[in-house]
């Protein structure tokens, strides 16, 4: 990163990570359910120097502060209002949002809310929907519903290595950066996760909801990237997501499950590509066609990228 902001909510601190501070366009990146701001260097990089590349870290994980209370902190709601402090420090009226996991679905939400919708000017989710795998939604929640333990950092490694093999990641070099960015030493000398061992309480106190009418609620451009394996976010899912949307914009990475890290080419020029193509972005009180018809004057919707 390139600069850090710290800001305060309630009684939390909450870490903005920067890239391109000065560059005249902005894109808000937020990380999956365990994961940091971190997360988006290699993204950030691969968008140029354009783009002003803002990562907050969630409570709970990265460089923000741990919450005494995770039945308040720990949800959607509480998650959005960090949101809203974030655009307001940096005098953002609409911004881009790319979200992995969590933050994709933190970004349907405000993308969705009639008091934040106009905020989001074209969304990114990464391998996320409103329609989610239970058997995904179910390793996860098992998974972060312990604290993790190792006596020796080649064992969280190796552990990370395990657990994050879907990411797609192919380089030693990487392996060990995310591990050097997870890991967090115990007084008695072993090592830990980076995050809040309470994060995982969210899956008790949030609010289920009917994200699909979320999804509906949406004006905005939306892109959807998927790894072809990931047992999230199905195939079938995206079919229906485009029945409402068929300007849906979609993109699969291949031998990727849940979720791409977005850090190679491949993955962030069509998330350029689309941020930066001129296209239309409707109101609620919008009955016109699509952005897509009435841009290029087809009648199916553009391939996917």
């Amino acid at each position: 990163m390139d600069a850090l902001t710290l800001l305060k909510v309630r009684e939390l601190e909450i870490a903005v990570r920067v890239w391109n501070p000065d560059a005249p366009r902005t894109v808000i990146a937020w990380h999956g359910l365990a994961r940091h701001g971190g997360d988006f260097d290699d993204f950030a990089r691969q968008m140029g120097p354009e783009w002003r590349v803002l990562a907050p870290d969630t409570p709970g994980r990265g460089l923000s502060s741990w919450s005494l209370y995770p039945a308040h902190d720990y949800l959607y709601s509480h998650y959005m209002t960090i949101a809203g402090v974030v655009m307001d420090h940096f005098e953002l009226e609409r911004t881009a949002w790319v979200g992995t996991s969590m933050g994709g679905l933190l970004g349907l939400l405000l993308a969705a809310d009639k008091d934040t919708a106009s905020r989001i000017d074209r969304l990114v989710l990464n391998d996320v929907g409103p329609e989610l795998g239970a058997d995904g939604l179910a390793s996860l929640a098992s998974y972060f519903a312990v604290p993790h333990r190792f006596t020796r950092f080649s064992e969280l490694e190796a552990e990370l290595r395990r657990h994050y093999a879907d990411f797609g990641i192919e380089d030693d070099d990487a392996w060990r950066r995310l591990a050097l960015d997870s890991a967090r030493r115990l007084p008695d000398g072993s090592w830990t996760h980076h995050y809040d061992p309470r994060i995982g309480e969210q899956f008790i106190h949030d609010t289920p909801r009917d994200l699909w009418k979320d999804w509906r609620a949406i004006r905005c451009p939306v892109m959807v990237v998927r790894g072809a394996t990931s047992t999230l976010l199905g195939a079938e899912s995206i079919d229906k997501m485009r029945e409402t949307r068929p300007d849906l914009v979609s993109l699969e990475v291949p031998e990727c499950g849940h979720a791409p890290m977005l850090d190679r080419a491949s993955q962030v020029e069509p998330i350029h590509d689309f941020l930066t193509r001129p296209m239309e972005t409707p109101t609620p009180s919008d009955d016109r066609p699509p952005w897509w018809r009435r841009l290029f004057g087809q009648r199916k919707a553009p391939a996917a990228e």
